[in-house]
């Protein structure tokens, strides 16, 4: 049986994808009736993010002080994600839906190939102008996702993606209705199914 961990890599992040990592956090967390009890309360957390987005802010205009302010609000987000990782791998019961279901990445102690699961996409929103962000719920023993779009012709690639949480789908026609879908790279298959297709219009 796999083992299943969190994944504590987002304190390697940049700033502003750990502050859309931590959105994403405290997002999964509001409600979820799998995490009743958060070790760091949405509202300690939800106050730190804040700390870091003015933080950030305030170093965008320049000065030493500004950007030590900025590191330290950054070091005490990461310090309470951590927190938070660790109550999500000790209430998560090693169900991986359940470990997922937050934005967490997580790792398996499995060392087994096997035919991969399919992914499926459970979000797909507006990037920058042109682009797609695809949201996938990983699967176990995944080395990447693959990623194809189609706009009322045939299927072409979109990208390799070593990150289930945040897929990036570029140079898009504004305007217009793309259907994507995923399939997870690795397992002693090579490949798994692709996804259903999910369509957003590109803004």
């Amino acid at each position: 049986m796999a083992i299943y961990h969190i994944n504590l890599g987002f304190a390697q992040l940049a700033d502003a994808e750990l502050d859309e990592f931590c959105a994403s956090i405290v997002a999964g967390l509001t409600g979820n009736a799998a995490f009743p009890a958060p070790a760091v309360s949405l509202a300690d957390l939800s106050a730190a993010q804040a700390a870091f987005e003015d933080a950030m802010a305030a170093m965008a205009q320049g000065g030493t002080q500004a950007t030590a302010t900025k590191n330290n609000a950054r070091a005490a987000l990461v310090a309470l994600l951590r927190q938070e990782a660790n109550y999500v791998q000790l209430t998560g019961n090693n169900d991986l839906p359940t470990l997922l279901s937050l934005g967490f990445a997580v790792n398996s102690t499995s060392k087994t190939q096997t035919p991969l699961d399919t992914p499926a996409i459970v979000g797909l929103d507006n990037g920058m102008s042109t682009q797609l962000l695809a949201r996938v719920l990983g699967v176990d023993n995944a080395r990447a996702y693959e990623a194809q779009v189609k706009n009322g012709g045939g299927w072409t690639p979109a990208g390799i993606f070593t990150s289930s949480r945040r897929m990036v789908i570029a140079n898009l026609t504004p305007g217009n209705v793309y259907s994507v879908q995923v399939r997870a790279v690795g397992g002693s298959t090579g490949y798994s199914d692709w996804s259903d297709p999910v369509s957003h219009m590109v803004m």
